[in-house]
């Protein structure tokens, strides 16, 4: 790895010999703050899938190397400060002392308090990534303009599951929901990509059973779909995982399932191996031995954009840095096939959506045939006619 980028790195010195030119790349040192608040998950009716503690820090930490690598080449050096607080601590303390070191910080926390962040006086010159919160809200009237995502929005990942439905003439859904916020934010995107995409759900019903669906699951699931009428596909909202496992294989007719479970759009997922992904999943799995999450992913991607464009720009000055990201010219290697761009309008990363099953890729979107007259990529979610932020056009 390090070989290669050596490579590169005099690759590109040689073009610019022949082209007359020197380059002068300054000594440059990089802090990049990490703000985790922990926020214990809500009791499910399995406990088979534990959450890593280290989730989302770890592909910090990755990014970190990964930046370091690069960096050492070009005298630049990047570290992290982090601060991981609990559920009751104060949110707004831990980010003023960190913004106090760096104007560069990646945050896993609710959409409640990345807001109460973005607003700070003290973060009107920094840079905010949020590698957690998929709700519209912060992409839409909520958006700030000190705040980009790297994590994909619910409307993006609602989306790529549309497309892929057309695609297969799964054109009638049913839809079923949790209780949780999350879980009707993510039915509210499905609803909205249903209409974008012309799909029609048949029914929606909310999962409001606690019985233990791992004895019952057999009786309470056919009864539960028994009244849907016919459709070609069920499509479940249940972003903690809940009660979807139970429903595959247990309705009342026999159709596939996608969402939350079944053909499930996700930001990354250990089936992806395509355009160098394994190379990127060993590393990971090398360091933190596990495999890499979404959030993880998110991260990642968070700390690597901060490299590409200190390196781009050979510059620590914030307002070059933030501008750079947000030009034309800016491009990610985010090992989805395509080079990764953000938003203008709204601060969102785009990115193809790989659709999954555990153990493979079924899919990627944008799918063939989905065109845009700017960028394929903004086929999925929150096109710019349709947002409406506005922190972004100051």
């Amino acid at each position: 790895m390090q070989f290669k980028k050596l490579f590169s790195f005099i690759t590109v010195a040689f073009l610019f010999t022949l082209l007359g030119k020197t380059i002068v790349f300054a000594e440059i040192n990089i802090t990049v703050g990490y703000l985790e608040r922990m926020i214990p998950p809500p009791p499910i009716l399995s406990n088979l899938e534990e959450i890593p503690e280290n989730l989302g820090i770890a592909g910090v930490e990755l990014g970190l190397k990964d930046n370091n690598t690069t960096g050492k080449f070009l005298k630049h050096d990047y570290s992290v400060e982090s601060r991981i607080i609990d559920e009751k601590d104060d949110f707004i303390a831990a980010a003023k002392a960190l913004l106090e070191v760096s104007n560069f910080l990646i945050i896993k926390a609710p959409i409640k308090d990345q807001l109460a962040l973005a607003d700070l006086p003290e973060a009107e010159g920094a840079l905010i990534f949020n590698a957690s919160e998929k709700d519209i809200v912060l992409r839409d009237y909520e958006c700030r303009g000190n705040l980009l995502h790297t994590i994909p929005s619910y409307a993006m990942l609602a989306d790529a599951l549309a497309q892929f439905a057309v695609k297969k003439r799964w054109k009638n859904w049913v839809l079923i929901d949790g209780e949780f916020k999350k879980d009707k934010a993510y039915a509210t995107a499905l609803e909205q990509s249903a209409k974008k995409f012309r799909i029609d759900i048949k029914a929606r019903k909310t999962w409001m059973f606690n019985a233990d669906m791992r004895r019952n699951a057999a009786q309470e699931v056919p009864l539960f779909t028994q009244d849907f009428p016919d459709h070609d596909l069920i499509v479940v909202a249940d972003e903690n995982h809940d009660f979807g496992r139970y429903v595959i294989y247990n309705t009342w007719l026999p159709r596939p399932i996608a969402g939350s479970e079944g053909i499930s759009p996700v930001t990354w997922s250990a089936a992806v191996e395509q355009f160098g992904a394994v190379q990127l999943q060993n590393r990971f799995k090398k360091m933190h031995s596990r495999t890499m999450g979404s959030i993880d992913y998110a991260a990642w991607a968070a700390i690597r954009t901060i490299g590409e464009a200190v390196t781009r720009t050979n510059s620590n000055d914030f307002s070059k840095i933030r501008s750079y990201i947000l030009s034309d010219d800016f491009e990610l290697a985010g090992f989805k096939g395509r080079k990764l761009s953000y938003r203008k309008w709204n601060g969102q990363l785009r990115q193809p959506i790989p659709l999954t099953h555990p153990r493979a890729v079924v899919a990627t979107a944008p799918l063939e045939g989905f065109l845009h007259k700017r960028n394929e990529m903004d086929s999925l979610g929150l096109d710019k006619p349709q947002t409406k932020c506005e922190a972004f056009n100051q």
